[in-house]
């Protein structure tokens, strides 16, 4: 293939033509939505989750890491399976899939159906997200057209994170007049919006042109398989139960070394490799990629334990919480407007380097909450049923003090962070080798955000179990009467806070290290971010 592309003419849309774009957009605008609704969504809902299907703390972060590794372990295959055989073919069976893992979730009666149906979602939306970007390039005519359905896409990721934050917060608080669990609602939402999707596609979709070669199967298998073996090691590791010393965390970890290993040769030999390592030739796309793995874990981060702490210790309503995280998504948005501005006029490096340490110095301040620990505190926050007040533990926290601005400063580094090192990822790249790049970056913040939110879950377990062994006493001498499972039920919820600013501490210590790497090893102008395209026969690095 030729390193020499030629851009199409922008041509005439007949009105006709118009209303088949515009309901083509649609279609890819609702599948987006879906992949990223389900990133969010799911978030507001986990306390009832765990209650319902009786999941500890442990394996909770599952339901977050299951979606987030398959999504993006098998997001370079499905990109992969849409030129081999088609991108509409691929799109529908994509949103298909999704939605049918969707309603498999919404009736799961238990915590493996659960957990098997969030990692058959994230399958669904590796097929769906690469197929559905895709076909603009093949749909919409270049020009404004094309223009104006790449910036709908790409705003979808906000809008919907914003829209999960709120949809899941109302949908789990719902009282269904079924005697149906609201969060059960967060999954079969989307049922419809998938059917409807697939449905639709071949009226407004033309089927693109196949391509020959090989799909790398055994790269996506060990490498995805590596990962999940990694993640189940770490949440073993975290438990009281197994600790890094059992020799079933230190199995689980050792095979997925080997796995990933393994990977390493088979994307060496392979002729179609699904992560081509030219890619990483550049120093600045290296480094862009390994801040872009950090980054994420910060924000996963986040929203796991600040959604369980803001519901479960400081006692607010689903909706509350929804609407309590929503400042983020407006400031997320207000900031990666800002810095596709300033990338003209300022180096990478500087944006970057800033909204890590402004990410740093977020975490940093969730880190300093503090709720109080005594037995009477902890037994107040008991139902009055139960000889308690109902007063939640963090009854004390101030949202608007010491919450609310850590949620904007996090937000602000994170758009100062994706636009800048998304920029330099794809930068200079072939032209055959751009949607791989950007495949590889997605694929990069999906799994670094699944591995780092497996990785602070298991400080936040250790030292959970830590403070709680320690109140536990106290409390059962404040309460002689209550029973063992209560007890320790009662410890876990005082000692919660404690892991999860420790948590909140090491994320600081990672973005830290990524503020580090980007004032080290990032070194592209802004001037050169301005070229369009790479100069003819320019490869990567």
């Amino acid at each position: 293939m030729s390193d020499k592309t030629q851009a199409p003419e922008a041509v005439e849309v007949t009105p006709q033509e118009h209303k088949r774009l515009r309901w083509a957009l649609i279609l890819i605008s609702l599948a987006q939505l879906m992949v990223v609704l389900d990133s969010t969504i799911a978030n507001i809902a986990l306390p009832f989750i765990g209650a319902d299907l009786d999941i500890d703390q442990a394996n909770l972060q599952w339901i977050v890491t299951g979606y987030a590794l398959t999504f993006g372990g098998f997001l370079l295959l499905g990109g992969r399976l849409a030129d081999l055989y088609g991108r509409r073919r691929i799109f529908m069976i994509g949103v298909l899939v999704f939605a049918l893992a969707s309603l498999l979730g919404g009736i799961a009666q238990n915590e493996a159906m659960l957990l098997s149906a969030r990692a058959f979602q994230g399958t669904g939306a590796a097929m769906a997200s690469p197929a559905a970007l895709a076909l603009i390039t093949t749909t919409f005519p270049a020009g404004k057209e094309r223009n104006r359905a790449f910036a709908v896409y790409a705003a979808m990721a906000g809008v919907g994170a914003a829209v999960g934050l709120i949809l899941g917060g109302w949908l789990t608080g719902l009282d269904s007049p079924l005697g149906i669990a609201g969060w059960r609602y967060t999954f079969l939402i989307v049922v419809p919006i998938g059917v409807f999707a697939a449905v639709l596609a071949p009226r407004y979709f033309d089927e693109s042109e196949r391509h020959s070669g090989w799909l790398d199967v055994p790269g996506a298998i060990t490498g995805t398989g590596g990962l999940l073996a990694i993640v189940y090691g770490l949440s073993l590791a975290g438990q009281e139960a197994h600790g890094f010393g059992d020799s079933t965390t230190i199995t689980s970890l050792a095979i997925g070394v080997v796995l990933l290993g393994v990977f390493l040769l088979v994307e060496s030999r392979v002729e179609h490799p699904l992560m081509p390592f030219r890619i990483f030739k550049s120093k600045n796309r290296a480094t862009a990629f390994a801040v872009m793995m950090i980054v994420p874990a910060a924000m996963f981060a986040m929203f796991f334990f600040l959604s369980l702490f803001i519901q479960q210790v400081v006692g607010y309503s689903p909706l509350h919480t929804g609407v309590a995280f929503l400042p983020f998504s407006i400031a997320m948005i207000i900031s990666a407007t800002a810095a596709s501005k300033l990338i003209s006029h300022v180096d990478p490096r500087f944006l970057s380097g800033i909204g890590t340490l402004l990410s740093a110095a977020a975490l940093y301040g969730f880190s300093r909450i503090t709720v109080p620990e005594d037995p009477a505190s902890i037994l107040g926050s008991l139902p009055a049923a139960m000889g308690g007040q109902g007063v939640p533990i963090g009854d004390g926290v101030n949202y608007w003090t010491q919450i609310l601005p850590f949620i904007v400063l996090m937000a602000f580094g994170m758009g100062l962070n994706f636009v800048p090192l998304t920029l330099v990822a794809v930068h200079h790249l072939r032209a055959q080798d751009t949607g791989i790049g950007s495949g590889v970056l997605n694929t990069m913040q999906q799994v670094g955000g699944a591995l780092g939110l497996a990785t602070l879950s298991t400080v936040s377990l250790h030292f959970a179990q830590s403070r709680a062994d320690e109140i536990a006493p106290s409390i059962a001498a404040a309460a002689p009467g209550m029973d063992q499972a209560a007890l320790s039920q009662l410890a876990s919820l005082g000692a919660f806070t404690e892991g999860a600013t420790m948590a909140f501490f090491t994320g600081a210590i990672m973005m830290l290290a990524a503020s580090a790497i980007v004032w080290i090893f990032l070194d592209v102008k802004h001037e050169e971010l301005a070229t369009e395209n790479a100069p003819e026969g320019v490869h990567v690095g």
